[in-house]
């Protein structure tokens, strides 16, 4: 089948250097996937008592300077 590679960036690339690529594609797809999960939870439980004695308000973007 051959590997979709319209820019020609894999051109020099051994198998097993394309295998690496594509392991790192999907761990970096999967941490992304989580970071996403966790940023709607801390929307979801903003002002929850469970956390941080509900010291935390406002949108999910600002959470980290507080």
């Amino acid at each position: 089948a051959g590997v979709f590679d319209p820019l020609g960036l894999a051109e020099k690339a051994t198998d097993a250097t394309l295998q690496r690529y594509r392991e790192a594609e999907l761990a970096h797809g999967r941490i992304a996937m989580l970071a996403v999960v966790g940023f709607l939870v801390g929307e979801k439980v903003e002002g929850s008592a469970f956390l941080f004695d509900a010291s935390i308000s406002g949108p999910a973007i600002t959470h980290i300077t507080q």
